[in-house]
């Protein structure tokens, strides 16, 4: 199965879980594309040791899962691109929701 997981969200504990289900669900063997926008792509500094969203986005990776972050909402916020923040579009969006055979939001 497809699945697409959009984080919109910087409440540590929320991003925490999201990510862990993401991983959950490549564990069952699904494609998974994460999309952090708005307050989501802040989720690197939220991270803590209770909720290290760092480490999941790290696992998640390392498994074989694609990030995205909207790129407006990471300007908007003086960040900077990466490999775990990657700047992406409204497009990549779009294309994960229509490609997905399901889409969680968190």
């Amino acid at each position: 199965m497809k699945i697409g997981i959009v984080i919109s969200s910087n409440d540590g504990e929320t991003c925490w879980n999201a990510l862990r289900y993401a991983n959950f669900c490549l564990d069952q063997k699904d494609e998974v594309k994460v999309f952090f926008m708005g307050k989501g792509v802040e989720y690197q500094q939220i991270s803590t040791d209770k909720f290290n969203t760092i480490e999941q986005v790290e696992n998640f990776m390392k498994a074989g899962g694609i990030i995205y972050a909207c790129g407006s909402c990471i300007r908007s916020r003086d960040q900077k691109d990466s490999e775990m923040c990657p700047i992406s579009t409204m497009k990549d969006m779009y294309d994960i929701v229509k490609q997905s055979d399901k889409v969680v939001t968190f």
